[in-house]
Parts: C-alpha cells; sequence; structure tokens
C-alpha cells in the first residue's frame, strides 16, 4: 500500500522525505513534485529499478529518464565535460527549468537505457525535490504520467496513474504550469535546443549562442 504525504504540513514533509529517501535506496519508486510537473523517479545507479520505473510508465529502454541532481556538483560528478557554454548555461538557469544533454562520465555504473552515451542532467527549483535528492542522490526522474496521458499536475492525479506502483507519493500541491524543461544539447561543437520550454530561445541566447533543433 502506498502512502502520500502532504508535505506543506512540516511534521507530514519530514515523515515524507524519510519515507521518499527509504524508498529511493530500496529501489523502490516514488511521485516527487518539480518546478515543472509532477516526476516519477528511482535511483538512478540501480538498473532493476529504473527498468522499473520504465515499465511503470509503460515505456521501453529506448526512452532513458532524465536524471534530477541536488547540487551542480552532483551533475558534474556524471558528466564527461559541459562542452562550450555549459557552465554559463548552468550558471544562469540552475537551478530551474534547464535540462543539458552531456556525455555521459565513462566511469559511472549504471544503465538508463539506450543513452548512446549520454545523460540529461537537470538541478530543479523545487525545495520539496532539492531535499529529497540531498539525501538520495542522482534520481532517474520522468514526468509522473503514463504513456501517451498528460502530466500529472497533482500527486492525486499521479496517484490515480500509478497507484501502488509508487510506494512513497510525496504532495506539494498543485503545479503552476505544465510546461516542460526546455532541453539543451551540450554533446556538440555549440549548444543545441532539443525541445523548448520553461526557459526560451531567447532567454539561453542571452548567455550563449544556441542552435536550433537537430543537427
Amino acid at each position: 500500500m502506498s502512502d502520500i504525504f502532504e508535505c506543506a504540513d512540516e511534521t507530514q514533509r519530514a515523515a515524507g522525505l524519510a519515507a521518499g529517501t527509504a524508498a529511493v535506496l530500496k529501489g523502490a519508486l516514488v511521485v516527487l513534485p518539480t518546478d515543472t510537473v509532477y516526476g516519477i523517479g528511482a535511483d538512478a545507479f540501480r538498473p532493476s529499478a529504473v527498468q522499473s520505473l520504465l515499465a511503470t510508465k509503460g515505456r521501453g529502454t529506448d526512452m532513458p529518464p532524465p536524471v534530477l541532481v541536488g547540487s551542480v556538483r552532483a551533475a558534474s560528478a556524471l558528466v564527461e565535460d559541459l562542452g562550450p557554454y555549459g557552465q554559463e548555461l548552468i550558471d544562469e538557469f540552475w537551478p530551474g527549468g534547464l535540462t543539458v544533454v552531456c556525455r555521459a562520465s565513462r566511469s559511472l555504473k549504471w544503465d538508463l537505457g539506450e543513452s548512446k552515451g549520454t545523460v540529461a542532467v537537470r538541478m530543479p527549483q523545487h525545495s520539496v525535490a532539492l531535499e529529497l535528492l540531498a539525501e538520495t542522490g542522482p534520481m532517474a526522474v520522468s514526468s509522473a504520467n503514463l504513456t501517451g496521458h498528460p502530466p500529472a499536475m497533482t500527486a492525486a492525479d499521479a496517484r490515480e496513474q500509478f497507484g501502488d506502483a509508487v510506494e512513497v507519493y510525496l504532495d506539494g500541491g498543485q503545479c503552476e504550469t505544465d510546461i516542460p524543461s526546455t532541453i539543451v544539447d551540450l554533446t556538440g561543437d555549440m549548444p543545441r535546443l532539443l525541445r523548448g520550454g520553461a526557459v526560451s530561445i531567447g532567454r539561453l541566447r542571452e548567455v550563449a549562442a544556441v542552435a536550433m533543433g537537430p543537427d
């Protein structure tokens, strides 16, 4: 039986973060609020947990989940390098609605799926998410919805879709927007916009020369 915790209540928030941390560390799934939409997350370094996340959403390994981190330092440990302008983009837009795709560190022992040696990383601007990530370390996190359904805007929405497949639901209230994060590829000679979202191309270009679309 899954548990739901109202994070607006300090006592429930503390209990929920403890339960969420324990769930992640044992390989179970957790739903958490972010600054975009609700996410469904698992231990990024436990392949069975990542596979459970994908299976619960109804996705295959051809769609590897992004990884959420609680700090820039944690992100740095996951990637080979940030490429040109990557550091400037992170300095400006993290924590926040920018996901960056980088070459994954070759020393990491993980399996996110068919990632072709890359990893999509983001530091969310949500206190509940950041507090959880501070305890669990990097988490594989995808939008909290069954494939083909709209992303969950509340913890209750997520629970309707996932039920007891998720062990802990952290309720951070209604999401303010359903706009997803912006995704920028940092693996090439210059940053390249892969998906528009919370950070506009105009804002990106105030910081870096960002090209449009795939090569």
